[in-house]
């Protein structure tokens, strides 16, 4: 039981403490629930038009997703296309990539100073607007931002649903999309309405692009208000900005109340277990399904990487790449002569780094109070994970305002400040991201056989000697798989580090968008190389890792 106090004293001051002083500023006046605070905000214009900002974009770039991460998902999931896993994988990097980088990249692939098309000499003129810097644009990028990830969660139920209802209907005769829009779309209908929802939340709380591309347009949304409005006043008007992040926090969990209930209503019983998924012959046409995937992979992922590299290798942006221009210059002042580029480098892999150790022991011994035997522990630890599973849906933005509400003021007793150090940024790390290894590593529990546990208690083998010597060698693949999925999402953040980094405490994302925020066009896309090169190096290694862990653990091995 010991163990289990210490999770739930974890959990509380991670997840409740910050996140009920914000709440409390949002939803008290005077020391009596109000609705003040939001009415009083909500009345003016600038917040009012930031969130309408911030609903359009995330309404139409989430129904962009799942149009796209759906019909993706349907091609690879039912169909006998070759190279499913290299597609797969492929398809999902653009989702491992840091928003404000995926910005960058599409800002120099199709603006007129892109070094790729100046060197093909179809750029637009000098001078012209940028194409991405409206509404517009916005949600394009958005919606490509986080098509895998509704690709990934309609691929996983694809590949779960009995196929005996399927099966009946070919035999009777229905062609594919009969099939397809008769049977396989019904039953996907809470499937859809979660990844609706997903990518709904993910959009709403995105800084990265909501900013670089926001900005230039004044099309600004409620992240980037609130950036904004800290950032030139500081934590004088931290009550005003908080009030507004929990304007944002409440519509994040409304939509996700509102999905609870759609599922409830639309949940269909199902019969037999999970087979292997339909394998519907394509014919001619799967050269040319499979010709369409790759020029998707080329639109989405190589073009702008490629824009990407080829500003990072001119000395001024806005020239052609020619063998007069090229260098490698710009690497060379981020790696080893700006002393911030190394620092965030450092920061980054420290704090992410010990961020996903942290978070992946805490779940091997969350998720298996999660999957013990039932009784009131279970059912403590399910309210637990269900928690850090909200808070994963809350944007991190609202996370940074919760902690800087929370850690302003000097630790009680200590009398040590955690406001404007690395210390700020590690807490707020586990509370945004302790969901994200925590799905894998309950997925490997509920995968190991029960009579383990229970033939080392009638031997007379505690709770911690159990952990030690059966489950965490079992789960180890899963909790590592999971720190390296917390690891890629925290190295390359920029959403909660955007509000709680000072100088001296950079972090990559921060420091990738301060160089493009001041000017230095060249600087940001050269770091921003690095950091996708680490990126695509770290998911070969988590790919590696997962021939070793149980099924599921690995999105794109699913």
């Amino acid at each position: 039981m010991g163990t289990l106090a210490v999770v739930v004293i974890f959990a509380l001051s991670l997840f409740v403490f910050p996140l009920s002083l914000l709440a409390r500023v949002g939803v008290t006046q005077d020391g009596a629930l109000s609705l003040g605070p939001l009415m009083d905000a909500l009345a003016s214009r600038s917040v009012l038009r930031a969130l309408v900002h911030s609903l359009v974009t995330a309404t139409f770039s989430s129904i962009l997703s799942l149009i796209a991460g759906t019909c993706i998902a349907l091609v690879m999931g039912l169909t006998d296309i070759r190279c499913k896993g290299a597609f797969t994988f492929l398809l999902l990097i653009p989702m491992m990539i840091p928003p404000h980088v995926t910005a960058i990249a599409w800002v120099q692939a199709m603006g007129p100073s892109s070094a790729i098309l100046r060197t093909f000499g179809i750029a637009p003129e000098i001078g012209t607007t940028h194409p991405l810097y409206s509404a517009g644009g916005m949600i394009f990028l958005l919606g490509v931002q986080h098509t895998p990830l509704v690709f990934l969660v309609v691929l996983a139920a694809l590949r779960s649903l009995p196929r005996e209802m399927s099966d009946a209907a070919r035999i009777s005769g229905a062609t594919p999309l009969r099939l397809l829009r008769r049977v396989l779309l019904p039953l996907m209908a809470p499937t859809l309405i979660a990844a609706f929802a997903l990518a709904f939340v993910s959009a709403l709380g995105n800084f990265g692009i909501q900013a670089l591309l926001g900005i230039p347009a004044r099309y600004i949304t409620l992240p980037v208000l609130i950036w904004q409005r800290l950032a030139s006043f500081g934590p004088s008007v931290l009550t005003d900005v908080a009030v507004i992040a929990a304007l944002l926090a409440f519509v994040a969990v409304g939509i996700i109340l509102a999905q609870t209930a759609l599922l409830v209503r639309s949940r269909s019983r199902l019969i037999g277990p999970p087979q292997a998924p339909l394998h519907i012959a394509l014919g001619p046409l799967r050269g040319l399904v499979e010709g369409g995937l790759a020029l998707l992979i080329a639109a989405t992922l190589v073009l702008p990487i490629t824009a990407l590299v080829a500003t990072a290798l001119v000395s001024t942006y806005g020239l052609p790449l020619t063998a007069e221009t090229i260098t490698l210059d710009n690497f060379t002042e981020i790696l080893f002569r700006q002393s911030v580029t190394a620092r965030a480098f450092l920061n980054s892999t420290l704090t992410a780094g010990v961020a996903a150790a942290v978070i992946a022991l805490g779940c091997v011994f969350l998720a298996r109070f999660v999957t013990g035997p039932r009784g009131p522990v279970r059912r403590l630890s399910t309210g637990l994970a269900t928690l850090a599973e909200m808070t994963y849906a809350i944007p991190g933005l609202v996370i940074s305002i919760a902690f800087i509400l929370a850690f302003i003021k000097p630790l009680p007793l200590l009398n040590i400040s955690l406001y404007n150090t690395l210390g700020i940024i590690f807490l707020a790390y586990l509370c945004a991201f302790f969901a994200i290894a925590l799905k894998p590593v309950s997925a490997a529990y509920v995968q190991l056989d029960p009579a383990l546990d229970e033939a080392a208690r009638i031997a007379g083998a505690g709770f911690l000697f159990r952990m030690r010597r059966i489950f965490m060698p079992l789960i180890a693949p899963a909790a590592a798989s999971g720190g390296i999925l917390v690891f890629l999402t925290a190295y390359n953040e920029v959403t909660v580090s955007a509000l709680l980094w000072s100088t001296g405490n950079e972090t990559i994302g921060t420091a990738i968008y301060n160089y493009e925020d001041g000017g230095y066009t060249t600087l940001a896309s050269a770091m921003s190389s690095v950091t996708v090169l680490a990126t695509i190096v770290l998911m070969v290694l988590l790919d590696r890792l997962g021939r070793r862990a149980p099924p599921g653990v690995i999105p794109w091995r699913i």
